[in-house]
C-alpha cells in the first residue's frame, strides 16, 4: 500500500510517500511545495497543482494531513487554514481516502514523545526509513505523517481481520 502524508504550510508544504508492506515500510519519495509569494490566491493554486502533481506521479492508495494547531494570530491561523484546505481536497479529489492527525499523535507515533522536536523527528525517519534523503525539515514531517498512518493503518487491518 502506498502512503501520502502531508505537512501543510502556505509557504512550504512538505510531502512524504512511502510504501508498507506487512510491517515494512519503504520510502518512495518525498520534497516540497512552494507556494512563492504574491497574492493568496495564485498561492493556493500552486499549492494545488504542486500536490496534484505529486498524486498523479505516486499514485497513492491513502492519504494522511497533520492536522493545524492554533496560532496567537488569527490572521495567520485562517492562511494556513486555507492551505490545509488545500492538502485535504487534492487528493480527495483524487478519490483516495484523507485521513487526520494531530501533530502530538504523529510525534508520538515515530519518536514515542508526543514533544518531540524536528531534530528528533528527522533522527528516527532516518532510522525508520534507512537510506532515504529528506529534502527538508517541511517534507520529514510529512513522512513522519505518512509513518504516523501507516502504523494506524496497520493497526485498522489487524483489527478488521480478527472480527
Amino acid at each position: 500500500m502506498r502512503l501520502l502524508g502531508v505537512d501543510p504550510g502556505l509557504r512550504f508544504t512538505g510531502w512524504g510517500v512511502i510504501e508498507i508492506d506487512g510491517n515494512q515500510l519503504r520510502h518512495v519519495a518525498n520534497g516540497v511545495v512552494k507556494s512563492g509569494t504574491g497574492e493568496l490566491a495564485q498561492r493556493l493554486v500552486r499549492l494545488h497543482k504542486g500536490l496534484e502533481e505529486v498524486v498523479v506521479s505516486y499514485q497513492p492508495d491513502s492519504a494522511a494531513v497533520e492536522e493545524t494547531f492554533v496560532n496567537r494570530d488569527g490572521q495567520s491561523t485562517l492562511k494556513l487554514g486555507q492551505a490545509r484546505g488545500i492538502t485535504l481536497l487534492v487528493p480527495a479529489l483524487a478519490g483516495i481516502p484523507v485521513s487526520e492527525y494531530a501533530a502530538n499523535a504523529v510525534k508520538k507515533s515515530v519518536v514515542g514523545y508526543g514533544h518531540a522536536d524536528k531534530d528528533q523527528i528527522g533522527h528516527m525517519i532516518g532510522i525508520l526509513l534507512p537510506g532515504a534523503r529528506v529534502e527538508s525539515p517541511d517534507a520529514a514531517d510529512a513522512l513522519a505523517i505518512a509513518i504516523c498512518h501507516a502504523h494506524h493503518v496497520g493497526a485498522k487491518a489487524i483489527y478488521e481481520a480478527a472480527q
